[in-house]
């Protein structure tokens, strides 16, 4: 058997890097940033107000109460730069540009709020609610370093200095293929010895969920000739090719049978569940097979195929928040074997580390048990058994 750590690094280096392309900021959220980008403005653009208010010399207001003409009004938009003469106030509201000649901006509150003459009842010192040109970002220097995931924040400080695409790295296409005869599609009726597909469903959403692509086809049956003539085809627009089923020992593993001295790789893994497991290349497409029980799927994609999807898509931080807990019951696990089992974890104000109690057995068939975890709890493959009140890794969902 090979190790869970071998078999993560063997996918993640078949993806690589996804390549670069440059998107309009309204498409690029979530994605990852390739380059540095450099501000096309400064921050702010220009000396301008923090408040609705009058904009002032600090030494003309500086007893007060004092009465100022109001020689201008300059709302925000305002592009004609009239001089501050001394003696005399502009009424000017929040962003609007400071004129020429005032070093100061006394709130609206603190004023009569004239229009034509302004009473002023408080003193502003110099520089008062003035935001200074560039104080936030400097023209020409890197706004948004390379690396950096486009969230909210980020695509407005990329459209506030100028920018109306980025470069990033493209979101992966990614083809999900379910395999086996007895699947069923709902709402069909099932028959004896059916079951409803539900691998692909979940595959499908989180590879979407990490700003990948995925393009499903669902319960391919078990037969050789028919899963190349339906899957061969659409490789050419794929990045990765993700199947689920077949993959095992016995007979009418049908991935198995398709792929075995194409380019993939089969092998046992040493983990609980998820052991049969394959990669490689067919056609010069990386594949990466997954068992067909939908815990070990949901359990092979954490281990294997986020982390490689993230990275290859530029992500530096790929792994899932590791913490130590205590355990509420005892646990067993297969010697020689890396065990995940589905657990839920909660950490109580003021203790060094929390508590995870196990959800539902290690079989690999049981996903209900999945829905009410939030975390996979790891048992590494030298220890067979804990007991209650061991402290054990945890990785949070």
């Amino acid at each position: 058997m090979i190790s869970v750590d071998a078999h993560r690094e063997t996918v993640t280096g078949l993806l690589g890097n996804a390549p670069v392309i440059r998107l309009p900021l309204a498409s690029a959220a979530g994605l990852v940033l390739a380059e540095d980008v450099r501000a096309g403005v400064s921050l702010p653009p220009f000396d301008n107000s923090a408040m609705d208010g009058y904009a002032v010399r600090a030494e003309d207001v500086a007893e007060v109460p004092v009465t100022l003409p109001v020689a201008e009004d300059i709302p925000a938009g305002r592009v004609d730069g009239t001089k501050l003469e001394p003696g005399t106030a502009h009424r000017i509201m929040t962003g609007a540009p400071l004129p020429p000649g005032a070093d100061a901006v006394v709130m609206v509150e603190h004023t009569d709020g004239g229009v034509t003459d302004v009473r002023i009842l408080r003193t502003a010192v110099l520089g008062a609610h003035i935001r200074r040109r560039g104080e936030d970002v400097v023209e020409g220097t890197v706004a948004l370093s390379a690396g950096t995931v486009l969230g909210p924040a980020q695509l407005g400080l990329a459209a506030a200095v100028g920018l109306a695409e980025v470069p990033v790295y493209r979101p992966l296409k990614v083809l999900v293929v379910s395999t086996g005869t007895e699947l069923v599609d709902a709402p069909e009726p099932l028959r004896h010895g059916q079951i409803y597909e539900s691998n692909s469903i979940m595959l499908a959403s989180a590879i979407r969920a990490l700003g990948g692509e995925a393009e499903v086809v669902r319960s391919v049956v078990d037969d050789v000739d028919e899963f190349r003539a339906v899957i061969e085809p659409r490789l050419a627009e794929a990045d990765l090719l993700v199947t689920s089923g077949g993959v095992s020992a016995g007979a009418y593993e049908v991935v198995k049978d398709a792929l075995t001295g194409q380019g993939v790789e089969f092998r046992k893994v040493a983990m609980q569940p998820g052991g049969p497991q394959g990669c490689g290349r067919w056609n010069g497409v990386p594949v990466v097979t997954l068992p067909g029980n939908p815990v070990s799927v949901l359990v092979s994609f954490e281990a294997f195929l986020r982390p490689a999807l993230l990275a290859a898509m530029g992500h530096t931080g790929v792994d899932r928040q590791r913490v130590r807990a205590r355990l509420t019951e005892a646990m067993t696990s297969p010697a020689g074997r890396r065990q995940f089992r589905r657990g839920f974890y909660t950490h109580a104000e003021g203790e060094v580390t929390g508590v995870v109690g196990p959800r539902g057995g290690p079989g690999s068939h049981l996903l209900a048990s999945f829905t009410q975890a939030n975390c996979l709890i790891v048992l590494p493959e030298d220890v067979d058994s804990v007991e209650q009140g061991d402290e054990v890794d945890v990785l949070l969902l």
